[in-house]
């Protein structure tokens, strides 16, 4: 048999935003996440779904970095990408953005299969932050988008298990420390795409686990799942079981018969196959599929409230369609972490084409009528199959290497000794951002920097903390040291370690940063704005220049402080804070509504509604932030004008 699937580099140039720096402040308050639940919802739960939801959700974003350096300017840029292409289909993969399929083309059709997003906008999506819409993303870590969705993955070809090429992604996922690979393949003639995804837990200790695979789809369609009932969570943040299709007298099936943005997780029955499909009114459309593993299916929407539209709006370009999402999982709900056992791993495949089938009509006749058309262009065990051939070749060495991720993997395999056959992480990776910890791991000491600069990047996990606790004692080590504490609930002994540091570092403002927090987590509201006030100081002393990790540094720190100041009463001083910031700094939407409130604060009500009038765009807005309307809300009687209204839940009566 001739293969003539093949995989080549290209690249697309598209409208953009820049990145920018990451924030350069440890992550060290609870995670703000909208998927929580009130206690009372538990009593009418499964027990298994239950119990997952309070396995070990996620509390804090340490060790990875906030990414929210990105502003709302576009221009043309350049984005690698790897296109995967057999006589059939076409699917487009950006390896430096997470490793999104950003495209998947039916050639005989022509037709595009997913939502893609003429733009990259990143917005606060995502766990930390910067995120994007559009295509398949693969979302692993806790509960909520990935922080790899800006993020470089490794990439390679390697043998695909007909004897032609399949592309490999890999990573460290470091919020749980776990190493995953996602093999994507045509197989030669075939309408659908496959995907081969494996996690592995190399510790001696079980992991929680979260995966869903999120598909971003045209919103003008009906979406299908073999489920009559449904787990129905919104934004004023319950969950419920609901009927499906109908719900409240109308068929939630259609996305756009929802008025506010919500997720329904279908209630897959045991034994039955695992797929949703989204068709449009002429019964065509995408389907997904999978074993059984991945057993949760979902639909996410938007809604046709103005907060919902805004949104669609915010994420790409005016004239662009909405979408909605459907999504598979390795349970039932996005809210549950699953239980990954020392030294296991879990593994799936998954199976994405076209499908044709009526897409109107009563319920069950149009998902049997689809589930039938399925299992004719792709049997449920022509799936099984391709996973039991698939499964040896996980293990396979990677051929050329196409794209280079963090080296934060390579740290953590020196670090561990681990044996992760199919997913090298080779030292060639580590970066700068690794090296002094390198240095700690080889020499058993944190070394002190070649220059002043804003920290290093910190690790929290416990061999880390142990070596640290090892270390001799530096005002640098002592940082890092109370950060891994701080994350591992022993509190009083970071702010030991900090006040430790304190007397003998000659740039102070990190470890002051650190107590204020602390502060802040206790209570003591003053002391933190006077901690906040001297960091903020010391910063602007210290700062060499106006350089990307200055600036990000003084933004960062900046913002902190105001907010800690006006929270505390001490206006001037955060005026004095705000004078002190770069002017570019001061124009970016964030800040500019931070003025207005500092305005009101100053009794200048005139000037904080100019604020509003004048416009500005909050670019890391996050998502269910109401923060816009309620200053709005003192500021004025009128309603919330829509370019600032992006509320995602019911008006609360």
């Amino acid at each position: 048999m001739v293969i003539v699937t093949t995989i080549r580099r290209e690249v697309l140039t598209l409208p953009a935003a820049e990145l920018g720096e990451d924030n350069p402040l440890p992550p060290m308050r609870p995670l703000d996440e909208m998927h929580r639940i009130e206690d009372r919802d538990r009593d009418e739960m499964p027990r298994d779904m239950a119990r997952q939801i309070g396995y070990e959700p996620l509390h804090s974003l340490l060790p990875v970095p906030v990414r929210d350096g990105y502003e709302r300017a576009r221009a043309p840029r350049e984005t690698d990408a790897l296109v995967i292409e057999n006589d059939r289909l076409r699917a487009t993969v950006l390896p430096g953005l997470g490793g999104r399929v950003a495209s998947l083309v039916h050639l005989p059709t022509g037709r595009e299969l997913l939502y893609r997003n003429p733009v990259f906008q990143p917005a606060n999506f995502a766990l930390n932050d910067a995120w994007y819409s559009g295509g398949i993303e693969w979302n692993i870590g806790a509960t909520g988008h990935t922080t790899l969705s800006c993020a470089p993955l490794h990439a390679a070809r390697v043998a695909a298990p007909d004897g032609g090429e399949m592309l490999r992604l890999w990573e460290w996922e470091r919020l749980r420390d776990l190493p995953f690979q996602v093999d994507l393949w045509l197989p030669d003639g075939s309408d659908f795409l496959y995907v081969g995804v494996r996690v592995r837990n190399p510790h001696e200790r079980p992991a929680p686990l979260y995966w869903w695979s999120n598909i971003a789809v045209p919103e003008e369609c009906r979406v299908l799942a073999p489920a009559d009932e449904a787990w129905y969570f919104g934004y004023e943040r319950r969950l419920r079981r609901v009927p499906v299709p109908s719900y409240e007298g109308s068929d939630r099936t259609y996305p756009l018969n929802s008025p506010h943005a919500a997720d329904f997780f279908y209630e897959v029955p045991d034994g039955r196959r695992r797929w949703i499909a989204a068709l449009d009114a002429d019964g065509h459309g995408l389907v997904q599929t999978s074993t059984d593993v991945l057993r949760g299916r979902k639909l996410f929407v938007w809604g046709t409230q103005p907060g919902g539209r805004r949104w669609q709006q915010w994420l790409t370009e005016p004239g662009t369609g909405g979408y909605c999402e459907i999504q598979a999982g390795l349970a039932r709900t996005q809210l549950e972490h699953v239980r990954l056992e020392a030294a296991g791993e879990v593994s799936w495949l998954e199976a994405y084409g076209p499908l044709d089938a009526p897409s109107d009509g009563a319920w069950p006749a149009v998902t049997s009528g689809a589930e039938e058309r399925l299992e004719t262009l792709l049997p449920r065990a022509d799936v099984e199959a391709a996973y039991a051939a698939w499964r040896p070749c996980a293990d396979t060495a990677p051929g050329e290497i196409l794209a280079t991720g963090s080296g934060w993997g390579a740290l953590e395999v020196l670090s561990g000794g681990w044996k992760l056959p199919g997913t090298p992480f080779e030292e060639s990776t580590l970066g700068e951002a690794q090296a002094p910890w390198l240095d700690l791991l080889r020499t058993g000491s944190f070394p002190e920097p070649l220059r002043v600069r804003p920290p290093h990047p910190t690790l929290v996990a416990a061999h880390w903390r142990d070596l640290l606790e090892n270390a001799p004692a530096t005002p640098l080590s002592e940082y890092h040291l109370g950060i891994a504490q701080w994350h591992a609930g022993d509190r009083a002994q970071a702010v030991r370690s900090w006040e430790r540091a304190l007397p003998l570092a000659s740039s102070g403002w990190p470890l002051l940063r650190c107590l204020a927090v602390a502060d802040q987590e206790s209570g003591h509201h003053e002391r933190a704005a006077d901690r906040y006030a001297d960091a903020f100081d010391d910063l602007c002393r210290e700062r060499r220049d106006d350089g990307p990790s200055w600036t990000a540094a003084t933004a960062a720190l900046g913002r902190e402080a105001l907010e800690a100041l006006l929270a505390a009463g001490r206006v001037a001083e955060a005026r004095a804070v705000w004078q002190r910031l770069h002017p570019a700094t001061r124009r970016r939407g964030r800040f500019r509504l931070l003025e207005a409130g500092l305005l009101l604060a100053e009794g200048r009500p005139a000037e904080a509604r100019a604020v509003f009038d004048a416009g500005f765009e909050v670019a890391d807005l996050r998502e269910g932030a109401e923060t816009i309307g309620v200053l709005w809300s003192r500021l004025a009687d009128e309603p919330l004008p829509a370019r600032y209204d992006f509320r995602m839940r019911p008006a609360t009566p």
